[in-house]
């Protein structure tokens, strides 16, 4: 399979399933309010009522801190807090594109391409969830190979579209190989396990808990995105809005930014407890998702905020990302730079920070 003409997984018909991302209206959670609101670990803002439509990923961060503490919930006592899960950061955009969520979690490569041509989507980056490493690595079978080049003509899986697809083509790439000499396939995390256990893939690469499971089974790590961040391409779990969201509710935002940052202290400060949370929200055992931490590094708001991330960095970095896309045909254009410059909205993360 020719990686060139199969790394774009097409969002088509977002147009015609299109729905208008509205400020919030009044919408109340019921008789547990008051009680919600005194858990908040600041001074709960009762003034905003509505719907806030989060697509969330089962990764190992402070976005399902944030969901298992209930904190926007209790910060935000009188609105109402939808969580949705998604499978892969491609599928959290293509919400984005049929407008069905206002706030979600989307690697840098899937947010790339929603930035760019043909998608063009109007949708900022709001905050760095984590810069990605060891937590995304290519996990081969024993005694298949013991590094890339070993894996021409075998049959590796990864979800298309992801930054862990992003760092594997990186990776080929990076050793002077043609991704078209390897056997790529498209595959779901929860799909990948049991294809592994069936003996249907010589490896993957791909995020906990699925790269756990595979080590579990014999699995052996050769690289990982740490590996590839080193060599120059960094990838990171990025948390985007709708531009219309992010002007019509600043409120939101603000309390949504703070809740983000209380869970990414407490991921720093007290991972014991940030694990338990880990742990119910991914389905790994809390040990586990203490562990996992180590394969992220994760930012402050204050730190984000900074010309270091959000304020500069990380535009030049999407560039980057989208120049490569173009050339395994991910994309049809890369866009001016100012696109990605502008696409980085830091101004979220400095009102928490």
């Amino acid at each position: 399979m020719k990686t060139s003409r199969t790394l774009s997984r097409r969002i088509g018909g977002l147009a015609a399933v299109a729905a208008v991302v509205l400020p919030l209206s009044a919408c109340s959670l019921g008789e547990d309010t008051e009680a919600a609101a005194s858990d908040c670990p600041w001074t709960a803002d009762e003034s905003v009522t509505g719907t806030v439509r989060i697509g969330y990923q089962k990764i190992p961060n402070g976005d399902v801190v944030v969901k298992d503490q209930k904190i926007l919930e209790n910060c935000l006592p009188k609105a109402t807090i939808e969580w949705n899960n998604f499978a892969s950061g491609g599928d959290v955009v293509q919400a984005f594109g049929a407008g069905s969520i206002d706030i979600g979690l989307a690697g840098s490569s899937p947010s790339t391409k929603a930035l760019s041509a043909p998608l063009d989507l109007p949708v900022k980056v709001i905050w760095i969830h984590d810069v990605i490493g060891e937590a995304e690595s290519l996990v081969v079978r024993d005694g298949v190979a013991t590094d890339i080049t070993g894996l021409k003509g075998k049959t590796i899986a990864t979800p298309f579209g992801s930054t862990a697809h992003y760092s594997l083509l990186q990776a080929i790439t990076d050793a002077g190989e043609d991704p078209a000499d390897y056997k790529l396939i498209n595959s779901e995390p929860e799909q990948i396990a049991p294809a592994w256990a069936n003996g249907d893939i010589d490896a993957a690469w791909i995020w906990d808990p699925t790269l756990s499971e595979l080590e579990k089974q014999g699995g052996t790590v050769i690289l990982s995105s740490k590996d590839t961040a080193e060599a120059g391409k960094p990838t990171y779990d990025l948390g985007l809005a709708s531009d219309t969201f992010i002007e019509e509710n600043p409120k939101v935002l603000e309390a949504w930014a703070k809740a983000q940052d209380y869970a990414v202290d407490q991921i720093l400060g007290d991972p014991d407890k940030a694990a338990e949370s880990v742990a119910v929200e991914v389905g790994v055992s809390t040990d586990e998702a203490k562990a996992q931490f180590a394969g992220l590094t994760y930012l402050r708001a204050s730190e984000q905020a900074t010309d270091a991330w959000l304020g500069e960095k990380l535009g030049a970095d999407l560039l980057a990302t989208a120049q490569f896309l173009l050339a395994q045909d991910g994309i049809t254009a890369v866009a001016p730079a100012a696109t990605y410059s502008d696409g980085v909205d830091a101004d979220v993360a400095a009102s928490a920070g």
